[in-house]
């Protein structure tokens, strides 16, 4: 439970960096949502990897190379679900991109996120 919650801790940090960039990008840089959401996605899968790699599952001694190879893998798929999750809810329900990225962000982050990072990157 305690790796759960840290990891959902962690999560919540890259989660408001990938937020705010969002938000810089599309509100005064003036990107697509689409492309300001996987920018903020990017920035937060980096921050995320750091603090799963240090904090969340103590797996430092591991070889970095190999968890970036298998985090890259499934921030890929990380990326996919959120910015097509984004669009398809902010486009076909209509609702506001801010409240779309929310949604779609913390489903994949505590179901996707936390069972392949615990059970493949970090392992």
């Amino acid at each position: 439970m305690a790796t759960f919650l840290k990891a959902q801790v962690a999560s919540l940090s890259a989660s408001i960096f990938d937020f705010l960039t969002t938000l810089v990008c599309t509100q005064y840089l003036h990107f697509w949502y689409v492309l300001g959401s996987a920018t903020g996605t990017t920035v937060g899968g980096i921050i995320n990897f750091t603090m799963g790699r240090h904090w969340v599952f103590s797996a430092a001694d591991g070889k970095v190379h190999h968890q970036i190879f298998k985090y890259i893998l499934v921030w890929t798929g990380n990326l996919i679900l959120t910015t097509s999750g984004v669009y398809l809810v902010t486009h076909y329900l209509t609702i506001n991109y801010i409240l779309s990225k929310i949604l779609v962000t913390c489903t994949v982050g505590v179901t996707y996120n936390y069972l392949m990072q615990k059970k493949f990157v970090f392992a």
